[in-house]
């Protein structure tokens, strides 16, 4: 019996879909690299803003730069750490992170400056800031290194690798750090010379976050869109989306925001706000009274009392030659005022390193009016220059020597001013000085810093002067001459209540401390007042400090 033979239909054999072609190397490695540029020149002006705006808000640059460096850096090594956990969803945790970064560093300067003026208190709100910055510039690299890796990985996938592909973990590295170093070099230029004079603290930090919102998200989105689901994707969307409303929404509103936030720092009697290249001037106060003029935040000029501390720093050094006079600082005309009081000077050289202060002083209708229109005179002449700088060419032109030199600086204590309170700056002031010239130097409050005001009489005593400390009681409160920005307008506690100075003469001799014969008529001085201002600072004298240096500065509290 032949068995029929059963055909049966051939059996359907399921290909697997055809894989789309990987990208080749350069088109994952050249987009990143690029991101990994544009990434750390924002990471870099985030933390030179939280610098300088602590530098403003809190005083002392040296202090505020080292804390911020300092833990930021640590908070980049736990960043770091911190990636591992997310090296398996490397795309996603990448996005999320830059757009955490864009959103907290675009703000970080407006958060800052909010916590300043509406609670006094910003140290915190910088300490927060910079190790929530740190911890996410710390996971970029990491979770960068795991996406480039992986997307050469794919594209040499189902393909035998030629002889330069293989794996080559330290060359992404070299790559990567080349790229990181070269953006933080661009982002670190571009902070002083582009966003801070073009857009200001607030805007630049904003524009900034934007920038690192549309890097980052737009790098994943786009190069590693086949790692992400579409639940992923939606979430980047709408993070990256929200992130750069709130950046474009502060940006639209920072005007205000700036405003609002000055009345709560200075009142509402605010007149005149400049943001110069150097610093910002305001000027507060009514029409029908004198001006205050504020430095960064500082009260260097109080329209009710400055006439007692000009008049205790210019005229007991007018008392002998006076022909020619240089102020180094005091470009809001005050010291020169007092100086034009005297019919032998001919001429008044003031150095101030900030025109937009100078500006002012000649411009405001208030100002001018407190500075006896000083700069009108054809007397004064304005140089605009660093006072080292310019100290050490006026000594190779021999022909500059003067008879009477006033230093109306800041307070020793904040950091730009520490190396015009120097043993060599002082030296080069003595090169400038006719033999019998005399030197009177600004040096803190006596009472308050004695530290720092005693160092300045060391300092000038070790670059070959003799001194006579004296000190001019008074303050108007809130007058803050120290570096503490404490001691601002509308603060609940007053400032000192004296300034200290020194009155200085080349030689072994201490100078004697009076007035001209011929001296105008003055409001708050007179010989019985300068022996008692004498007296009430050698009160203070103790052990003698070190004198300061340029490398080795030595003012504290």
């Amino acid at each position: 019996m032949i068995e029929p033979t059963v055909t049966m239909p051939p059996e359907r054999v399921r290909r697997p879909p055809a894989r789309r072609p990987e990208p080749p190397r350069e088109t994952v490695r050249f987009p990143v690299l690029a991101v990994v540029f544009v990434c750390a020149a924002c990471g870099l002006v985030y933390e030179l803003e939280l610098v300088a705006l602590a530098s403003y808000l809190i005083g002392d640059s040296v202090t505020q730069a080292s804390v911020v460096l300092s833990v930021m850096v640590f908070a980049m090594g736990v960043g770091s750490l911190l990636a591992k956990r997310l090296r398996c969803r490397a795309a996603v945790g990448f996005g999320l992170v830059e757009a955490g970064l864009a959103l907290i560093g675009g703000c970080s300067a407006m958060v800052l400056y909010a916590a300043f003026a509406w609670l006094g208190e910003s140290r915190y709100v910088l300490v927060a800031f910079s190790l929530a910055i740190g911890v996410l510039i710390g996971a970029e690299i990491p979770l960068l290194m795991s996406l480039i890796q992986r997307g050469e990985r794919s594209g040499r996938a189902g393909r035998k690798a030629s002889l330069g592909e293989e794996d080559d973990a330290a060359g992404t590295v070299a790559d990567l750090f080349a790229a990181d170093y070269v953006g933080a070099l661009v982002g670190g230029l571009a902070f002083p010379f582009l966003l801070l004079p073009w857009l200001g603290q607030l805007t630049g930090a904003l524009v900034t976050g934007a920038v690192n919102a549309v890097a980052g998200g737009g790098l994943v989105l786009w190069v590693f869109r086949r790692d992400l689901t579409a639940r992923s994707r939606a979430l980047l969307v709408a993070v990256n989306v929200s992130v750069l409303a709130v950046l474009a929404t502060a940006t639209v509103l920072v005007d205000d925001f700036e405003q609002a936030a000055r009345r709560a720092v200075y009142g509402e009697r605010v007149r005149v706000a400049v943001q110069t290249d150097l610093q910002e001037v305001v000027l507060t106060g009514d029409r029908q009274e004198p001006p205050d003029l504020f430095l960064d935040g500082r009260l260097r000029v109080s329209g009710q009392d400055e006439y007692r501390y000009h008049e205790a720093l210019v005229h007991p050094a007018m008392n002998g030659a006076r022909a020619r006079v240089l102020i180094v600082g005091g470009g809001d005309g005050m010291a020169a005022r007092e100086a034009l009081r005297y019919r032998g000077v001919r001429s008044v050289t003031v150095v101030e390193l900030d025109p937009g202060v100078v500006r002012l002083a000649r411009t405001d209708p208030a100002l001018a009016s407190l500075n006896g229109q000083a700069f009108r005179d054809p007397r004064v002449r304005v140089v605009y220059a660093d006072a080292f700088r310019w100290l050490r060419g006026a000594v190779d032109r021999l022909q500059e020597r003067y008879d009477v030199v006033i230093s109306d600086l800041p307070d020793p204590g904040i950091t730009p001013s520490t190396k015009l309170y120097s043993e060599e700056f002082y030296g080069l002031v003595a090169q400038v000085l006719t033999p019998t010239g005399r030197f009177a130097v600004h040096a803190g409050s006596v009472t308050d810093r004695p530290r720092t005001y005693w160092t300045v009489d060391s300092t000038l005593r070790a670059a070959g002067f003799a001194t006579r400390p004296y000190s001019a009681a008074g303050r108007a409160p809130g007058f803050a001459a120290g570096p503490d920005r404490a001691d601002r307008a509308g603060g609940t506690g007053g400032g000192p209540d004296d300034w200290g100075f020194l009155l200085a003469v080349r030689g072994a001799r201490p100078p004697a401390l009076g007035l001209a014969a011929d001296a105008p008529r003055l409001r708050s001085l007179a010989a019985g007042t300068l022996e008692a201002a004498a007296r009430r600072a050698e009160r203070g004298r103790g052990a003698e400090p070190p004198p300061s240096t340029l490398v080795h500065p030595r003012y504290g509290g």
